[in-house]
């Protein structure tokens, strides 16, 4: 082995090790980078505004678009989570205690039931649903029972949740600094020529802007209206079902509404009439039609992943990387259709040039033996 391939042997090991060992030191922070990187995206459009009003104070304009999204981001979510807190014990006392029980609510419904309704379920021999009622509170309980032991822990964490909370506001400081100059850092380590560098890294950012916006901004959305509605119809819990609407609302065609129609379902059987058709016109009308109005804005057609996609990819990075897959998952998804999307494309443009090629070097020979002849 010569010397020259010894040395690039030997550098590319250390390049692997010291990967490794850089990958295995920051992630306990992973969550908090990760966060770091989705919040300046989404705050990005601010701080290029910001940074353009005073342009020689780069420092300044990351400091105040920092203590911005605390005041619009960070103080309510902080608030919300510690109100959702509540609302997880409270929910979970009265799911233990029985005051919350599925078969109460679902035979009160049943009670009601038109009577085309029940023959349907009959013909498809629904008809003991008792089993099913049970299961469903077994889960409720083993759900909310988890729900509250995490509630517990968030709180018996508190040094390390501010640990955490401090090494995200420290990396989006720089992030909205440097965010340029890490970019194209990153774009220079990439080993392709500039032409398919450009390309990738365009298409990729695209993607990226589009689902972080078009995920956890039309979630947001849609659970901020549902837990006010919620709220205003007196529903108890109003931020807990509004957290899981958001959640929820990354499901694609049903979302949200696994909430808050069986809700209005049951304000209805229940003879409150009013409160079931407000939630239902809300939830059409509102909730149902932020996600086809917010989605195009945000997302844009060319990026939109296929709703089935989506609802696999979501709950993938769910089992995969917990509560942060929900963005990981369609995130991930979204890079593997367009790097696969960029390839084809690349192929197709090599196929061209070649057969471009061979079209000419097959002229060049026509044309040879004339050009002789002459």
């Amino acid at each position: 082995m010569s010397t020259a391939k010894a040395n690039l042997s030997f550098f590319v090991l250390l390049l692997i090790l010291v990967t490794i060992g850089f990958i295995a030191t920051i992630m306990p922070w992973f969550g908090s980078i990760f966060w770091a990187v989705i919040f300046a995206v989404i705050f990005w459009p601010l701080h290029t505004w910001i940074h353009r009003k005073m342009p020689r104070f780069r420092n300044l304009a990351a400091l105040i678009t920092l203590i911005l999204w605390i005041f619009l981001a960070l103080i309510p979510l902080l608030l919300i989570t510690g109100a959702l807190i509540r609302e997880i014990n409270v929910f979970y006392e009265l799911v233990r205690d029985g005051k919350f029980n599925i078969v109460t609510y679902s035979n009160a419904i049943l009670e009601r039931m038109p009577s085309w309704l029940d023959n349907a379920l009959g013909y498809f021999e629904i008809t003991d649903l008792a089993d099913i009622q049970t299961k469903i509170q077994a889960s409720l309980a083993n759900i909310s029972r988890t729900a509250a032991n995490q509630a517990v822990s968030v709180g018996q964490n508190t040094l390390w949740f501010f640990a955490a909370l401090g090494v995200m506001l420290y990396a989006m400081f720089f992030f909205f600094r440097d965010g340029p100059k890490l970019v194209d850092r990153i774009k220079y380590t990439i080993p392709l020529t500039n032409e398919y560098r450009n390309a990738l890294f365009e298409r990729f950012t695209t993607v990226i802007k589009a689902t972080v916006k078009g995920n956890i901004l039309v979630a947001i959305v849609q659970g901020t209206l549902g837990g006010i509605i919620f709220a205003f119809l007196g529903v108890q819990g109003a931020i807990l079902w509004g957290v899981i609407m958001a959640f929820l609302s990354l499901l694609p065609a049903v979302g949200s509404a696994l909430i808050w129609f069986p809700v209005a379902v049951y304000f209805l059987a229940s003879a409150a009439i009013f409160k079931g058709v407000v939630l239902l016109l809300f939830g059409f009308f509102v909730i149902g039609l932020t996600d086809n109005v917010l989605r195009p804005i945000l997302v844009g057609k060319s990026t939109k992943l296929p709703d089935w996609l989506i609802l696999i990819s979501t709950l993938g990075g769910l089992s995969v990387f917990g509560i942060n897959g929900f963005v990981i998952g369609p995130l991930l998804t979204a890079l593997f259709i367009v790097s696969w999307q960029l390839f084809a494309e690349t192929m197709i443009e090599h196929d061209a040039n070649m057969l471009r090629l061979k079209k000419t070097e097959a002229l060049e020979k026509l044309k040879g033996p004339k050009a002789t002849g002459k």
